[in-house]
């Protein structure tokens, strides 16, 4: 008696569907075109120490060892899904040559859909290894600045300003204006819009992960226009600068250790000897209350020269207490900028050329051609109204930014691995080499 053929049971319960015949091409199987073997043999690792972990905390309870459990198991699990579609294209790759005609074909389909999936957990799995900002489940504070353009950057700013509070509203996220000065003697511009020229436009988005969500954000935001003074309808080109910096929470007990600012270790602490504060009277509209009493304060780190003014509360107490936040917010990024320079000078110089600073210009608003353009994804959306009202189209430009910076971390991952490992190879065949003599 012949046995019959063995087939996995999700080939036996498609073969009962009706289903259209068609040519089908054998997908590749090549799974190192997506995730290169270094990356996979640090995934393995990491989840070689969960695996060690989870079963020695089965016998006795340690809070460090289940923090780093949590640590660890974005990886582990990233790397059990990624296991668990290798095995399945192995399987399908079998069954594709079975002497069956009708479960040969089956294999292949059931391949394509495999192989399609494969791409997104190598991302995945990627993206579990790249080191998490250590501000990432912060809220943030969204500065908005005119750049270049003279009185139109100042117009356009508030446009900005106002289009990541709209967008915030949308999004159900908790916001609060810290700061919203605007240029003495200015007027809103004409038209439906009414913007006014800013000075200086900060919005704290009090959600946490914030920071994570809004980071990609920071950066040049280019405008081409005609501006509602502009008679000869020439367009004009300005630009707004925009920050992305982590709001520190007021009780230092909700911060993690590695995130205090009252430890000199830490990176966003400031010595309060080295700041120079100054009171004075607040300008600008807002009534007798504003010009005789000196509610104003100015804070400036001596070491750095960042300066922090703050006049927006009646309370010269709420104004110090803002004004140390944001200090603390500017000096603490500063000092992770230059950190992760230093950290960026070892890896290739083809990452480093592709870096976003303050000086580049990350996104283009095109008013005569309604389109809005990200120049590090190559995203265009022609909806420019929707983007400008905080509406799905940004969401979407956001998204394709975030998806870039995965990008970026991913490939500075990948020359760091690649570096290490070169070096260690470097150094065994140095040793060999000393062996022999």
């Amino acid at each position: 008696m012949l046995t019959a053929q063995w087939a996995c049971r999700r080939c036996i319960k498609a073969l009962a569907q009706p289903r259209n015949r068609q040519f089908l091409r054998l997908a590749s199987t090549d799974a190192q075109t997506y995730l290169p073997p270094v990356l996979l043999s640090r995934a393995r690792n990491i989840a070689a120490e969960h695996d060690k972990l989870v079963n020695a905390i089965k016998d006795e309870f340690d809070p460090k060892t289940a923090k780093r459990i949590g640590e660890l198991s974005r990886v582990a699990n990233a790397l059990k899904e990624w296991d668990a579609a290798q095995s399945s294209i192995s399987e399908l790759t079998l069954l594709a040559q079975s002497h069956d005609d009708e479960l040969r074909q089956l294999a292949k389909e059931e391949l394509l859909t495999t192989n399609a999936t494969i791409k997104s957990l190598a991302t995945a799995l990627s993206a579990s290894l790249t080191p998490r900002d250590a501000f990432a489940d912060l809220p943030c504070l969204l500065e908005v600045r005119p750049g270049p353009g003279g009185l139109e950057g100042r117009y356009f700013a508030d446009a900005v300003f106002r289009m990541y509070k709209m967008y915030c509203s949308r999004q159900g996220l908790p916001t609060n204006v810290v700061k919203y000065e605007t240029v003495d003697g200015g007027e809103s511009a004409a038209g439906a819009s009414s913007e006014a020229p800013i000075q200086e436009a900060i919005l704290e988005i009090l959600n946490p992960g914030s920071f994570a969500r809004f980071r990609g954000e920071a950066g040049m935001h280019r405008v081409q226009r005609v501006p509602a003074t502009e008679t000869t309808g020439r367009t004009h080109t300005s630009a707004v600068a925009v920050w992305v910096l982590p709001s520190f929470p007021d009780d230092e007990s909700d911060m993690p250790t590695e995130q205090s600012f009252t430890d000199p270790n830490s990176i966003f602490y400031v010595d309060p000897r080295e700041v120079k504060e100054e009171k004075m009277r607040a300008g600008g509209a807002g009534g007798q209350h504003v010009n005789k009493t000196e509610s104003a304060i100015r804070l400036r780190h001596e070491p750095t020269g960042i300066t922090v003014s703050m006049q927006d509360s009646r309370s010269q107490h709420q104004n110090r207490q803002t004004a140390w936040k944001l200090l603390r917010a500017r000096i603490g990024q500063k000092r992770r900028e230059e950190r992760d320079e230093k950290a960026r000078s070892l890896r290739d110089s083809v990452l480093r050329k592709d870096q976003i600073t303050r000086g580049n210009k990350i996104r283009t608003y095109n008013y005569s051609q309604d389109r809005c353009t990200d120049h590090r994804s190559g995203l265009d959306s022609h909806n420019l109204p929707n983007v400008l009202e905080g509406g799905d189209t940004l969401d979407k430009i956001m998204d394709s930014a975030k998806e870039w910076l995965l990008r970026q971390d991913i490939e500075a991952l990948l020359a760091e691995e690649e570096a290490a490992a070169a070096a260690a190879t470097a150094g065994e065949t140095k040793g060999a080499k000393k062996g022999k003599r």
